[in-house]
């Protein structure tokens, strides 16, 4: 068993999920399964929230007091964050307006979701009354509730998250600005925590097969295995794999097309160990390492720009990270029985933007990202057993689209500095660049070695 990897073990876990409650259901041992097997997937998101506060903090907090170089480096700092940050929230607006579109909640049965609702019906009540709420509140209403009063009470609760990023940039950007002298002890403190926080999530994630099974079984005993679920699972995986396509195939190219000299095709063939191997480990910090190298050695960008822009976008930039929450938030709310109203949707653009901003650069961070989302337009995050099942196959294509937008983003800072790229000639696999090679054989050791 220790030999499988993690996608084998959560795939196991989903199908025993779909076996026993299957198999519950026709010997009429539902009660077993809500009483002994689904309590280990409660545990499970459980655990996710119990996370989600700290990761976002220690890792906003981190990434951001790691900034210094923009005192050296101002002008391309600039653009950086400006790029990313555009890039975000298009992609999360591109994904709004396709999950619109394709509605794939809908293809829940009236039947399950009027279950669904009276398993959740908390929720309803809390969903009700911050509806509310917003219809009462003032014009900037939101901007007052982002600034908090009490940091340690806005920790408390993962509805608060909003005001916790708050926190976490104001920290952060103080770093920054205080001599580094005097911020030696504290960097480090944070440094070592996100270590920690990190080491956390790779904990939990080990459990996540377990929790998938539990989740699984609870959900179909629940729901009765309603055809429509399965129906609708799909239309909402393939609805998230539409989007980062459309990023990849469509967006990518004509931003790359438009703003550099260089082919797609090339510009795609550069980067395409890159993306090999962040599709098998999940992970931006992972595939780091290869990314730098394809950027500098196969396209051409300089060390000194790749070096600043693509560990910042490890850390700030999850394009594909932004599509999955954005359609997972509205897929789950329509399958609860919720209507978005447009605040929410604004909302689901900002909270996404700014988690995805603390998002951390390994497997799983993702759908701990998705509870901050969630939380923020009143939606239990226990909707998050709807989609568990699918998210790690989903979780390997997001992360590379992640990669994809940061390559995207160094190479148009370096075009935008002037640059010259190897990749305007065609000339990515010089017989005499060695250095400039990342052979498939290198890719698979160190996934051996990992």
């Amino acid at each position: 068993m220790k030999k499988l990897s993690l996608v084998a073990k959560i795939g196991i876990g989903m199908v025993l999920g779909v076996i026993v409650g299957l198999l519950a259901i026709s010997i009429g041992q539902n009660e077993f399964v809500l009483n002994w097997i689904k309590p280990f997937g409660t545990i499970f998101v459980s655990l996710l929230k119990l996370i989600a506060i700290p990761l976002i903090l220690i890792t906003l907090i981190d990434g951001i007091s790691n900034l210094k170089d923009m005192t050296k480096l101002s002008r391309i700092g600039g653009k950086t964050i400006a790029m990313y940050l555009t890039t975000t929230i298009l992609a999360i607006s591109i994904a709004l307006l396709l999950v619109n579109i394709v509605n794939p909640g809908k293809y829940v049965s009236a039947e399950v979701r009027d279950e669904l609702q009276t398993e959740f019906a908390s929720d309803v009540e809390l969903r009700e009354e911050a509806a509310r709420g917003v219809k009462e509140s003032r014009p900037l209403q939101l901007l007052e509730d982002i600034i908090p009063s009490n940091i340690f009470q806005s920790m408390s609760n993962n509805g608060s998250m909003l005001q916790v990023i708050f926190f976490a940039i104001l920290f952060g950007v103080s770093m920054v600005m205080t001599p580094e002298k005097e911020t030696g002890v504290v960097k480090g403190f944070f440094s070592n925590m996100n270590a920690i926080v990190l080491r956390m999530v790779g904990l939990i994630m080990r459990y996540s097969p377990i929790g998938v099974f539990g989740l699984l079984a609870g959900l179909l005993v629940e729901v009765s295995a309603d055809a429509s679920l399965f129906v609708a699972l799909g239309v909402y995986a393939l609805t998230v794999l539409f989007g980062l396509a459309f990023m990849v195939f469509g967006f990518y190219p004509v931003v790359i097309s438009m703003f550099t000299k260089i082919k797609y095709w090339d510009f795609m063939r550069a980067i395409f160990p890159a993306q090999m191997l962040a599709f098998s480990t999940s992970s931006s910090a992972a595939t780091l390492p290869v990314t730098m190298e394809c950027v500098e050695k196969k396209i051409g960008v300089s060390e000194e720009v790749a070096s600043f822009v693509l560990p910042m976008g490890a850390t700030i930039n999850m394009d594909g990270t932004s599509i999955h929450q954005a359609i997972s938030a509205v897929f789950i709310a329509v399958a609860f029985g919720h209507d978005l109203s447009l605040t929410d949707q604004l909302m689901i653009v900002l909270t996404a933007t700014l988690s995805s901003i603390g998002a951390a650069a390994v497997p799983g961070a993702g759908i701990i990202m998705l509870v901050i989302v969630l939380g923020a337009i009143g939606v239990d995050p226990a909707g998050l057993a709807l989609i568990i099942a699918v998210d790690r196959p989903l979780d390997m294509c997001r992360t590379v689209v992640n990669i994809t937008g940061d390559s995207t983003v160094a190479t148009l800072v370096a075009g935008s500095e002037g640059e010259k790229f190897k990749g305007g000639h065609g000339n990515f696999d010089s017989p005499n660049d060695k250095k400039a090679r990342v052979s498939l054989k290198g890719i698979y050791k160190s996934l051996k070695g990992s």
